[in-house]
């Protein structure tokens, strides 16, 4: 079979360790990680259903609700910069298998929260718990595999994870129906011990004694500065993190959007919500086949247009009413699409560059998407609780990371990396 890119044999990528797998093995180590990955989405979306109803239980705004939201991303990001180094020191089991135990203890204390301030500071602890899933997962597929393949593989995981967008909300309001927004918390806590018990049982340990490095403030510090000077990585993990806003932006806003401006109930919101992660997942399955005949940097500056002007588009329809909740949900699932091709590519891309230090940079990676998600979910709130601050910042974060893909990366880069050997990976 051909390689995804042109180049000469003597540039051809070495066999890694994922090449030697088989295809049950691959199966089998998808699911793991996108079970463990999936904790993730399901703590920032399955409580979506009720922010109204905790906006009422506790006396407060939405805006306030909104930042227990916002708390739950800032803790993946830290988390994501300390474990990051750690699980490149120490290997990648121990900091994961804490990391979701921490994420149960927190959920557990959510559900007795007493007032939002106390809710608020235990999403933060449940996002640093979250964070191992998140970076550790990533590093793992790093350690196994490179370049296109990265991308294949981070692609079938996204099936995976993005099961949990779908079922969240849609979970969320069944359980609304025979319990409280507590009760929510309850069933996080259930499937982080599950998810201990998959990590114990299913996960190897991927990086070898002698691949790892130092830990210590120099050694993180050093290693994140070797990262940051990186210009083309710099520019893509923006890009991933830019797009991600677009739909974080989406998550903080839909829930008031869709049910309170549009008379949406809770289960409602949730087939809504889940007809746009569908078309995500779609996204994500559809760039396998794309990979299989064009660049993964190709695939992504298509994905970034299109999305562009599908947010732009977005903004037209909730600012003038056209075409109503129709027009406004299809414009925004062409953007959710376009965020599903851009998604696996960008990191793809970025992390092919560092393998010497795939958990710090997977770090550094998730902690400027969930960072800039942390942004953007707030974000929403202060322009108001209405369409068209959601449309503003999913637009928003769609336009900027075409601007910092043309600005920062720059075309010329951007197309050099289809012949730099780190990202050619033979099918």
């Amino acid at each position: 079979m051909t390689a995804t890119v042109d180049v000469p044999e003597a540039a051809a990528a070495p066999l890694t360790p994922g090449d030697l797998m088989s295809a049950r093995q691959r199966l089998r180590l998808v699911l793991v990680l996108g079970s463990l990955i999936a904790v993730g989405p399901l703590t920032i979306d399955m409580y979506l259903p009720a922010l109204p109803a905790i906006v009422a239980d506790f006396h407060t705004t939405s805006a306030a609700v909104q930042l227990t939201l916002t708390g739950t991303l800032a803790g993946l990001a830290l988390g994501q910069l300390l474990i990051g180094p750690l699980s490149d020191a120490v290997g990648r089991r121990g900091p994961l298998i804490a990391g979701i135990a921490l994420h149960v203890v927190a959920s557990l204390l959510c559900v007795v929260a007493p007032n939002i301030a106390v809710l608020g500071a235990l999403r933060v602890v449940q996002g640093l718990g979250v964070a191992a899933a998140s970076v550790v997962a990533m590093a793992v597929v790093r350690d196994l595999f490179n370049g296109a393949a990265f991308a294949r593989l981070l692609s079938r995981l996204l099936l995976v994870m993005g099961a949990a967008p779908i079922l969240a909300p849609t979970l969320g309001g069944g359980l609304l129906r025979w319990t409280d927004w507590r009760g929510v918390f309850v069933a996080l806590a259930a499937f982080g011990v599950l998810l201990v018990v998959v990590a114990v049982l299913g996960l190897r340990e991927t990086l070898p004694a002698d691949r790892r490095r130092p830990l210590g403030l120099a050694a993180t510090m050093s290693g994140y500065g070797s990262l940051l000077r990186d210009r083309t990585f710099v520019g893509l993990v923006l890009v991933a993190g830019l797009a991600m806003a677009a739909l974080f932006a989406y998550v903080a806003g839909s829930s008031f959007v869709l049910q309170e401006q549009y008379g949406l109930d809770e289960q409602q919101f949730g087939l809504a919500f889940g007809a746009g992660a569908v078309g995500l997942i779609a996204a994500t399955q559809f760039n396998v086949r794309l990979l299989r005949r064009y660049p993964p940097q190709r695939i992504l500056v298509v994905a970034l247009g299109v999305g562009t002007a599908a947010g732009l588009a977005m903004l037209g329809f909730a600012a003038t009413g056209l075409g109503g909740l129709p027009s406004l949900l299809v414009s925004l699932w062409v953007v959710l699409a376009a965020a599903g091709l851009a998604m696996p590519n960008a990191p793809a891309l970025a992390l092919s560059r560092h393998g010497e230090a795939a958990g710090t940079a997977s770090a550094l990676l998730g902690a400027v998407q969930f960072g800039v998600g942390a942004l953007a979910a707030p974000l929403v709130g202060v322009l108001g609780t209405g369409a068209v601050a959601m449309a503003v910042v999913v637009a928003g974060g769609m336009v900027a990371a075409t601007a910092v893909l043309l600005v920062v990366v720059r075309p010329a880069r951007l197309a050099e990396l289809g012949s730099d050997p780190v990202v050619v990976a033979a099918h």
